[in-house]
């Protein structure tokens, strides 16, 4: 197994940074896209398994939290003023629904967002990732 990672030009790159973070949102490898980004549930891989490419350099940290209690929080913000004004639960009867909905939803969100964060920060070449583009191919070229 080489320690070297691959170069671009053996790598299949994505094309842009949307694809990358639906890359790492689906788990694999943002350079690559063919091996998996996470060898534990939010733990990354030492190395990718096909381009080698070093992922113990990511410091995702607690962003990919943040993101996700934003989304959940305003997913369910319309469904708790619901609950309340049209279906005139209580305050607790709110709260025992709302919260176990919003926890499932947040374990759900978090490895997909902790890899398109991973890729996020790849892309933009952010903390120790060196900044890669595809290279326009020869037969891409219009003379």
């Amino acid at each position: 197994m080489p320690s070297e990672r691959l170069s671009p030009e053996l790598v299949d790159l994505p094309a842009g940074w949307l694809a990358a973070l639906i890359r790492g949102g689906k788990g694999c490898c943002p350079r690559c896209g063919k091996a998996a980004l996470f060898r534990k549930w939010l733990k990354p891989v030492e190395r990718c398994a096909h381009c080698q490419q070093d992922w113990s350099l990511q410091q995702a940290d607690d962003f990919p939290a943040y993101i996700g209690i934003f989304v959940v929080g305003h997913l369910l913000a319309p469904v708790v003023i619901a609950m309340i004004v049209t279906w005139h639960l209580t305050a607790w009867m709110t709260l025992a629904i709302t919260l176990p909905v919003a926890l499932v939803m947040l374990l759900v969100m978090l490895q997909p967002t902790k890899g398109a964060v991973i890729a996020f920060l790849w892309w933009q070449g952010i903390g120790a990732f060196r900044q890669e583009r595809r290279t326009p191919d020869a037969r891409e070229e219009k003379p």
